[in-house]
């Protein structure tokens, strides 16, 4: 049997992998199955997140019992093919063909270009000459904002390194302050401007989603707020900004076009720009982000390396981090470098790696003192099974609760359902909203019972009295989670709204604004796509937060599952975190990685 027909009656294929394929064949009857095969394989790559496909590890992607040809010989078959364009280097753009081999991937072609493209669109803002800075009229604010820089203060690292890359990394988990860190190191770019007569510089601050880029405008403004109380003068802090956007509203969505207004040929207009929530940023976003930054304007990306990586193609920030190195790019002593009669930042020498552009943010600031999650998490990222069960079964860890083999929620927490029956009591909708981000279920899974959609469906009939399979409609007290962006409504995908009548008794949905009391009607008829947020799978509460999180692990073990998944949902919580699950799908869980083929480390880390 041939290797397409293979994939074919095992079902693995979609309907466009299919017609890839077969347009191919009818182009070139003479084309090897393989290389038909391959490149079915090729698009389904994509859709699961990969860059590319890796024709020595099919199993990566299509876990079935099927004989695999030998990895160098179907490489040679491709590289002969006249569909497959095999480029010289990692840096020349590829032959016009619908597939590419490069370094052992296949790719289709324009993934393979976002790869190329953003790979030189880092080294070329990571080299860009270090600015004539004077550091000696604000070594008195540093020290002001950083008073333990020359006790290992990381934030006070980040804060010094900003002052000399044009490119900045800054990694650490939930709490870890990397806004706080943002804030800061902003004013002192500001008061650098200030004290050499220049204007401020021009800040843009966004994320992925705009729940993220919501959460992050807020961490920003308890900042500033904090600073304020320290004495840092308002001049400085009015020069921050007090909103962020989400990355296509930044970009200027262009309508039905997968372009941006602005681009290399019309850059942004900002001098820093600010990414929160980077690893959920998928390899065409990044590209097209990156090469919309302006020569000599500074890109600085926040993120945890051990979160989900993004729910489309790329696992960019894992790669980025991986070409810059795992360790700190500054000492305990060059933090403390701008502290008065203390030396200068070393730079470092190389200009087209990324090696010298990360700070790894360590220590924990915003974890409630009534949730224990850090011994939990730790062992989670380094997938120890037996250490997160021991604490799972445990009950040492404060507000941290283990239902072992528990597959219903609804039927293990009945105050669940209570909570979410009091939203439709709210006269407020922003109170009604900041209740209902109070809690949230949480599952791996968007099928199945235990999955964010049955979940959902059993929790509208409870609440609306509508029979099971009818199609939910607007009943008070309905959470929505909307699906797909639309600038027409200033809504994007991943926003959370609610359905509450106004004073008139008119049926709206109320979505956050600007600020935590300002709200935003819409008519139910009018939104665009949403779905009930009852409960949500991990991947789309990724940049959000909730005092109490349920997990809910499905009843057999899945692919979907990984460390990451886990960490992504547990990290979640504010407050107090319930897990339910098996104790055997949490152990094959933490035993697998949310790993994705891509081609990117190694690009950023070739050559010209």
């Amino acid at each position: 049997m041939s290797l397409l027909r293979a994939l074919q009656q095992a079902g693995v294929l979609r309907t466009l992998d299919d017609a890839l394929a077969n347009t191919m064949r009818r182009l070139d009857p003479d084309t090897p199955d393989d290389v038909l095969a391959a490149a079915a394989l090729a698009s389904l790559a994509v859709a699961q997140g990969h860059a590319g496909f890796d024709p020595a590890s099919p199993r990566q992607l299509v876990d079935a019992d099927i004989a695999w040809p030998d990895a160098e010989a179907w490489r040679q078959q491709l590289a002969a093919s006249r569909f497959v364009a095999t480029p010289a280097s990692p840096i020349d753009e590829a032959q016009t063909a619908p597939l590419v081999l490069d370094n052992g991937l296949l790719y289709l072609r324009r993934y393979r270009e976002y790869e190329r493209r953003l790979a030189m669109q880092l080294r070329r803002i990571a080299s860009a000459p270090n600015p004539e800075i004077g550091i000696e009229p604000i070594a008195l604010l540093f020290a002001t904002l950083f008073p333990d820089a020359h006790s290992g203060d990381h934030q006070a690292r980040a804060a010094a390194l900003a002052l000399r890359r044009a490119l900045l990394l800054v990694t650490g988990g939930p709490g870890t302050g990397k806004t706080t860190t943002i804030a800061r190191l902003l004013t002192l770019r500001v008061a650098q401007a200030s004290r050499a007569g220049t204007t401020p510089p021009r800040i843009a601050l966004a994320a992925p989603t705009g729940r993220a880029a919501e959460r992050m405008a807020e961490s920003l403004r308890r900042a500033v707020a904090q600073m304020a109380e320290q004495g840092i003068g308002a001049a400085l802090l009015e020069a921050l900004p007090a909103q962020a956007s989400t990355l296509h509203r930044l970009l200027g969505t262009v309508p039905d076009s997968p372009r941006f207004r602005h681009n290399k040929d019309n850059p942004l207009p900002f001098d820093i720009v600010v990414v929160d929530e980077a690893s959920m940023v998928d390899l065409p976003l990044m590209c097209k982000l990156t090469e919309a930054v302006a020569d000599g304007a500074q890109l600085v990306l926040l993120g945890d390396p051990d979160q989900l990586p993004s729910v489309e193609a790329g696992d960019v920030l894992a790669a980025i981090l991986g070409a810059a190195g795992a360790g700190d790019a500054l000492s305990m002593g060059d933090a403390a470098a701008l502290h008065p009669l203390l030396g200068d930042v070393p730079v470092d020498a190389g200009t087209n790696h990324l090696v010298g552009h990360r700070v790894h943010l360590q220590h924990g600031w915003r974890q409630s003192e009534a949730l224990h999650l850090a011994p939990l998490a730790e062992a989670v990222r380094n997938g120890d099974a037996l250490e997160a069960l021991s604490l799972l079964r445990g009950g040492t860890l404060s507000n941290v609760h283990f239902h072992e083999g528990v597959d219903d929620p609804l039927q293990a927490r009945p105050d669940l359902l209570a909570h979410f029956r009091t939203l439709a009591t709210h006269t407020d909708p922003a109170q009604a909203l900041r209740q209902g981000n109070r809690l949230r279920l949480l599952t791996a899974l968007r099928e199945g019972p235990s999955g964010a959609r049955g979940l959902n469906a059993r929790i509208e009939v409870a609440l609306s009295g509508r029979r099971i399979g009818t199609p939910p409609a607007w009943f008070p007290g309905r959470l929505l989670l909307i699906t797909e962006n639309s600038y027409r409504h200033g809504l994007f995908n991943g926003d959370v709204g609610i359905c509450l009548a106004d004073a008139d008794g008119t049926p709206l949905a109320w979505f956050s604004g600007e600020g935590s009391d300002h709200v935003r009607a819409f008519h139910p008829a009018a939104l665009p796509a949403h779905e009930s947020a009852f409960a949500m799978t991990v991947h789309k509460a990724q940049g959000s937060e909730f005092d109490e999180v349920w997990l809910q692990l499905p009843r057999a073990d899945s692919r979907v599952l990984s460390r990451e998944l886990l960490y992504t949902g547990l990290t979640r919580a504010r407050s107090a975190l319930h897990v339910a699950g098996t104790a055997d799908v949490i152990a094959a869980a933490l035993a697998r990685h949310a790993g994705r083929v891509s081609g990117l480390g190694w690009r950023l880390g070739a050559t010209e």
